[in-house]
This record gives structure tokens, sequence and C-alpha cells, in this order.
């Protein structure tokens, strides 16, 4: 992730742990990011940022909206 910000609340990422794309809920502490699906329900968390890439950033997600 070298020169990236990490990813933050609303970015829509890839997980490549664990190979899913979902969107960042929240940050806790700094050291945990809570993850949901793209679509459907479901939650999970990640402790490796670096392993998270933003496919698209929350900037851009909300000029869809």
């Amino acid at each position: 992730m070298s020169g990236e910000r990490k990813p933050w609340v609303g970015d829509l990422i890839h997980d490549e742990e664990a190979d899913r794309r979902g969107v960042v809920t929240d940050v806790r502490g700094g050291t945990v990011w809570v993850l949901r699906p793209e679509t459907g329900a479901g939650e999970w968390t990640s402790e490796h940022p670096e392993r998270l890439a933003v496919v698209t950033p929350r900037e851009r997600r909300q000029d869809r909206l």
C-alpha cells in the first residue's frame, strides 16, 4: 500500500485475505476494520488494512448516490 491511503468508512474495498468485496462500515481504534458485503447481509473484520484494496473511494461512491 505504499503511497496509498488506508481504507476508511464508506470505501468499497476488496479484501485480499477473505477474497471478498465489501464496504468499510467502521474502524475501531485504528486497528480493526469492520466490513459488510457489497450486497446482502453480514459482517466481517480485518486487522490488516494493507490487504484491503480500495476499489471505489467513498468520495466517488457518494457521487453515485
